[in-house]
C-alpha cells in the first residue's frame, strides 16, 4: 500500500483529532537546525517586544485571534501548512460516517450568465515574459474538457518545498488528493465575442500560484468580465516557470519540442534577512507584472499578434476589440492585495482595485505619502487581521468616501482561495481553511461585494448594484469597517 494511502486511512479512524494531532506534529513547521525561527508562517510584521506587543497582537484583549507564526497555516498568500495535506481532498470520506460512504468536494461553478472558458498564455522564452491563465466569457463548449486545476506535478514540488515536505512525499500526497481536481472552466473553449467585456487583473498570494483563485476568477468571467490571473516570478510563487530552448548536449528524442520548462521556485528568506526588504523588492516586480499583463492583453484587443510560446489551441484574435480598454481593474488576495495597492499608485489605468485579506508589509512607505488615487475596497477576514495591519489600510482610506473597508464575518484567510472547496467539514476546520461560514456563502458575499463596488466604479450597465448594501458593510454576515479594536494600537 502507497505511503500516501495509508495516511488517507489512518485519519479517518474514530479519534480523528487525534490522528490529525498526530500529522500537525510530524509535519508542521518548526525551528530551523541553527535555532532561527523559519520565515514567518502567515504574513505578520514584526512587533515591538514587551507590553506594547502584547497590546497589538491579534487575539489579545477579547480580538479574534490573528495569525499563528508557528501554527503552520497557508493562508492562501503563502502561508500554507504541510499537515494541511490531509485536508485537501477533492472526494474526501464523511469524516466520523461510514467510511464507505463518499461525499464530493468541488471548486464552484459560475453564477452568472455566460459560460466559462479559460486558456493559458506565456510570452517570451524568459523569466522576463508574461506568464497568465485568462479567464472569459465562452461560447458553449459541451465537448471541451474542463481544465485541470493544478497542471504539473512541479507544483506539487514547490509546494512541498514551500511547506518544508520532502519532495517525494509531498508530490505523492498531493497527487493523491489534488491530481484529478478540476476547475469548472471549460479549457481552450472558443471566446463568445459580440460585445466589449471589463478586464480584470488578478494578483495571487505568497506560495500560490495562477489556478489557486479559479472560484473568483470563474466568478467573474461568467459575471461578464475577462480575468487576467498572473503568475508572478518574483519567487513568490511556490512554483512558476518559463520556456527555454533545450542544451544542445541533451538527448533530443523524435517529435519532441526543442524548448523544456525552466522551473522558478518559491524563495525562502535568508539567514538575517529581513522580511520586509524582500517583500517589497518582490511587490515592486508583480506591480510590473500586473501592468505587463494589461499591456499584454490590451495588445491582443488592439489586434496585434502576440507570440504564445505555450501549445494551444485557442484563437487569441477572437479577443480583438472586445476589451472595454476604459473599463479596467486589479484584484488580489493577501500579498496580491498588496500588490493591488502598489499597482494602482503605478497605473492609472486601473480605474479601481480590490484588495482580499490584504497583507500590507509589502506596501511601499511613500504610497501612504502620495496616497493611492483610486477607488478601493478591502474585504476582510474576521480571523485573520490584527490593528497594525489594518491601521495602514485606513491611513489610505482616511477622509475618502471611494474607499470602502468590510469584514465577513466567520471568515479566515483561506476563505478566499479554492482550498476551502476541496477539503472536508471536519478536516478543513481542523486546519483552518474553512472558517465558522459554509465557504460557497463566503465567497458569493465577497463575490457580490466585489462585483458591486467594480459596477460603480467602472460605470458598468449591470444589475450588480443590488449588492451595493455589501460595500457598506450592511447585510447578513457582514460588518462595515473591521472586527478588530484599534484603540490600543491607536493609543501608541
Amino acid at each position: 500500500m502507497a505511503p500516501c494511502r495509508k495516511l488517507v486511512f489512518r485519519a479517518q479512524g474514530k479519534s480523528l483529532p487525534e490522528r490529525l494531532s498526530h500529522l500537525e506534529t510530524k509535519a508542521k513547521f518548526g525551528p530551523s537546525p541553527s535555532g532561527r525561527a523559519r520565515p514567518t508562517l502567515c504574513p505578520r510584521e514584526t512587533r515591538p517586544a514587551g507590553a506594547a506587543a502584547a497590546r497589538s497582537a491579534p487575539g489579545t484583549r477579547g480580538r479574534p485571534k490573528g495569525p499563528s507564526c508557528s501554527s503552520g497555516r497557508w493562508d492562501g498568500s503563502g502561508k500554507w501548512p504541510g499537515h494541511h495535506t490531509p485536508g485537501l481532498s477533492v472526494k474526501a470520506p464523511m469524516e466520523m460516517r461510514s467510511s464507505s460512504t463518499e461525499k464530493f468536494y468541488r471548486i464552484p461553478e459560475g453564477k452568472g450568465p455566460h459560460s466559462v472558458g479559460c486558456t493559458d498564455l506565456m510570452t517570451e522564452n524568459a523569466a522576463e515574459g508574461s506568464f497568465l491563465r485568462l479567464y472569459y466569457p465562452s461560447c458553449d463548449a459541451a465537448d471541451n474538457e474542463e481544465a485541470r486545476w493544478i497542471p504539473d506535478k512541479e507544483y506539487y514540488q514547490g509546494l512541498s518545498d514551500f511547506l518544508n515536505l520532502y519532495r517525494a512525499v509531498g508530490e505523492r500526497l498531493f497527487q493523491y488528493y489534488l491530481g484529478s481536481v478540476t476547475c469548472p472552466a471549460k479549457s481552450n473553449a472558443a471566446f463568445k465575442p459580440g460585445e466589449k467585456y471589463p478586464l480584470l487583473i488578478f494578483s495571487h498570494g505568497l506560495g500560490a500560484f495562477r489556478t489557486i483563485y479559479s472560484a473568483i476568477c470563474i466568478e467573474m468571467a461568467s459575471q461578464g468580465f475577462i480575468v487576467a490571473a498572473v503568475e508572478h516570478r518574483d519567487e513568490s510563487a511556490s512554483a512558476t516557470y518559463y520556456l527555454k530552448k533545450k542544451s544542445i548536449s541533451e538527448p533530443q528524442e523524435e517529435s519532441t519540442s526543442n524548448m523544456e520548462k525552466e522551473w522558478i521556485y518559491y524563495r525562502k528568506l535568508k539567514m538575517g534577512e529581513e522580511e520586509r526588504c524582500l517583500r517589497h523588492k518582490q511587490v515592486q516586480q508583480r506591480a510590473q507584472e500586473c501592468i505587463k499583463a494589461l499591456n499584454l492583453i490590451l495588445k491582443i484587443n488592439s489586434g496585434e499578434e502576440v507570440m504564445n510560446v505555450l501549445s494551444s489551441v485557442f484563437d487569441w484574435n477572437s479577443l480583438k476589440d472586445c476589451v472595454d480598454t476604459s473599463r479596467i481593474a486589479v484584484m488580489g488576495h493577501s500579498f496580491g492585495g498588496a500588490t493591488v495597492i502598489e499597482s494602482l499608485s503605478k497605473e492609472i489605468r486601473f480605474r479601481c482595485g480590490i484588495a482580499l485579506d490584504a497583507w500590507m508589509l509589502p506596501v511601499s512607505d511613500d504610497i501612504y505619502q502620495t496616497n493611492v488615487q483610486q477607488p478601493l475596497l478591502f474585504i476582510n477576514s474576521e480571523k485573520f487581521q490584527w490593528a497594525d495591519n489594518i491601521l495602514k489600510m485606513k491611513k489610505l482610506s482616511s477622509n475618502d468616501t471611494n474607499k470602502k473597508m468590510i469584514t465577513i464575518k466567520g471568515t479566515v484567510h483561506q476563505s478566499f482561495p479554492d482550498f476551502t472547496f476541496v477539503s472536508g467539514e471536519i478536516i478543513g476546520r481542523f486546519f483552518k481553511l474553512k472558517g465558522e461560514i459554509d465557504p460557497n456563502e463566503a465567497i458569493d458575499i465577497s463575490n457580490h461585494a466585489s462585483l458591486a463596488f467594480l459596477q460603480k466604479h467602472l460605470s458598468l450597465k449591470k444589475d450588480f448594484d443590488k449588492w451595493d448594501s455589501l460595500v457598506d458593510g450592511i447585510g447578513a454576515n457582514v460588518i462595515p469597517g473591521t472586527n478588530i479594536d484599534l484603540s490600543p494600537a491607536e493609543a501608541e
